[in-house]
């Protein structure tokens, strides 16, 4: 029997599959949970599949590199509204705002960052309309190459001495700053820090009722040569993880108790969003993948405008 070697992040619904809730059937898989994405899958001798960057994987896509393929099944969705944030006593409160200001980011090319960037040029805010810095969040993140040959002079560069965007952003030297989590005490009465847009689930809402999609940033992936040993197999994978999923979701409308107002966040996307907001698969998705396609090629992440039969041609043969 094929054993599966998956590498994820600490997601809570694959809860269900790695204490054995359910299982595969046909094949085994081994979860390990890591802390960052493995940076090149293809290669790695450790895991056969694993969750990868959207953004990385497309780019990959549009250089003709078929070393994974991927899979139309988004292991992480989320909106990008509530990733901008600013100083508490910033007068800044919508993305049409940060025309003109200085705008830390953690990463270029990073699928979260590209999305958060829509946001702004569907606020009128172009790259070439802003100053951008990439680095590390806090001191306790590691300096690396954040820019990955992105960079340009005067519009695009490291951030000042490799100093934390948070410390930048606190000193009044950036105006806002894009990242996929918060930093750590942001959530505190004090931390003298807050979401650009005041409202943001309101923002996110409308921005969903205007594409139809929470935008896709992680995705699926696995070796090739698996699925040319074992045709059937991508798509029990997926199949299984979306079980784990559905398991967990209806176990957390029993055990909601977790934090105190975790109901009413279920409540409010039961009846907010449509019950597919988070369906996997290629013609669901289709626009969706469309729009990041455009998005990387808008902002010259590609230099060609991909199609989503280009990003996931066996998906898309397949359905």
């Amino acid at each position: 029997m094929v054993t599966i070697r998956l590498a994820v992040r600490d997601w809570d619904y694959f809860t269900p599959l790695a204490l054995g809730d359910i299982k595969p059937e046909g094949f085994t898989l081994e979860i390990d949970r890591v802390g960052t994405l493995v940076d090149n899958l293809a290669t790695s001798d450790k895991y056969d599949a694993g969750e990868v960057s959207f953004s990385r994987f497309a780019q990959a896509r549009a250089k003709g590199d078929t070393s994974l393929l991927g899979l139309p099944h988004f292991l992480m969705r989320g909106f990008r509204q509530r990733c901008i944030i600013t100083r508490s006593d910033s007068p800044i409160t919508s993305p049409a705002q940060l025309k003109g200001k200085k705008i830390g980011v953690t990463g270029w090319q990073d699928s979260g960052n590209t999305w958060t960037r829509t946001v702004l040029r569907e606020a009128g805010v172009e790259i070439d309309d802003a100053y951008w810095f990439a680095g590390r969040l806090t001191e306790d993140h590691p300096i690396v190459d954040r820019l990955a040959g992105f960079g340009r002079p005067g519009r695009i560069e490291p951030a000042p001495g490799e100093r934390p965007l948070i410390a930048l952003l606190k000193a009044g030297e950036l105006d806002a700053v894009f990242t996929p989590f918060m930093p750590e005490g942001f959530f505190l009465a004090d931390s003298g820090l807050r979401q650009l847009q005041v409202d943001f689930a309101a923002a996110e809402r409308d921005y969903f009722n205007r594409v139809g999609y929470v935008p896709g940033i992680h995705l699926l992936a696995l070796k090739p040569a698996l699925a040319e040993a074992h045709p059937w197999l991508p798509q029990a994978l997926s199949d299984i993880i979306d079980r784990s999923y559905q398991m967990w979701m209806k176990k957390r409308e029993k055990y909601a108790d977790t934090t105190p107002w975790l109901l009413d966040d279920l409540r409010r996307t039961a009846q907010e969003l449509p019950a597919n907001w988070n369906q996997n698969g290629f013609s669901v998705n289709k626009k969706m993948i469309a729009d990041f396609a455009n998005e990387l090629f808008q902002q010259g992440l590609t230099q060609t405008l991909l199609t989503p039969e280009a990003i996931f041609p066996a998906a898309a043969q397949g359905e």
